[in-house]
């Protein structure tokens, strides 16, 4: 029932989701490049994707992330706020805290553009062409079995992608006057909500230990 939130509420929420948003893009890229060596370099997963690179690109997501989640938190709480208190969003976003300020916001606006640009146009490369390999590999596949079974660990990557990368593009690559502030609340939706909600489907309901437990709970349950 209170909407309300304090100055220095919004600035943890603002910094908070910014790095795990910038995670998530860094994250589906390393799980790219993951499928990349596991479908065309099956003998060497091992090594390439031994545990010690594996957590180094987690740690190396967090700390990018976090830097540029400082970044944006910092620029856009220096500037001034005089036009309202009432913020057009679900949360504590760039673009409609933006829209507050009284000040010259043409500094963040850049740095949206080239930070928010960086994160997912970089990552998203990286998935673009570990796909290309991919793709190519299967196609070269004698077995239609093979070529399905790698379909298929790769359907639910691209599924959560589609929707991430789709969502968060609209939200903050699009010019500021061909969208709405309402526009934006839905698509924060998909990327704040619907793809965490997704998540343990997408992926885990995959894994055949997870599928053998839910048929013991539902054959338990019955």
């Amino acid at each position: 029932s209170d909407k309300s939130i304090p100055f220095s509420g919004c600035v943890i929420q603002l910094y908070f989701y910014g790095t795990f948003a910038a995670i998530e893009c860094y994250l589906l890229a390393a799980m790219a490049v993951d499928r990349y060596v596991a479908i065309c370099n099956p003998l060497r997963y091992p090594t390439v994707m031994s545990q010690r690179v594996c957590i180094q690109l987690v740690i190396g997501s967090y700390v990018v992330s976090s830097l540029n989640a400082t970044t944006h938190t910092g620029f856009l709480f220096s500037l001034s706020f005089c036009n309202s208190n009432t913020i057009n969003h679900f949360f504590c976003d760039l673009p409609p805290i933006l829209a507050l300020s009284c000040s010259n916001i043409d500094v963040n606006v850049k740095l949206i553009i080239i930070l928010v640009g960086f994160n997912l146009l970089g990552t998203l490369l990286v998935v673009f062409f570990s796909y290309v390999y991919i793709l190519a590999a299967i196609l070269r596949m004698p077995s239609a079995a093979g070529r399905h079974k790698a379909f298929s660990t790769c359907a639910s990557h691209m599924t959560a992608v589609t929707i991430f990368y789709g969502t968060l593009s609209y939200m903050y690559l699009q010019p500021s006057s061909s969208k709405s502030q309402e526009n934006d609340k839905v698509a924060s939706v998909f990327y704040g909500i619907v793809i965490p909600m997704l998540n343990p489907l997408i992926y885990s309901l995959r894994n055949k230990e997870v599928k053998e437990a839910m048929k013991v709970l539902v054959k338990s349950c019955l």
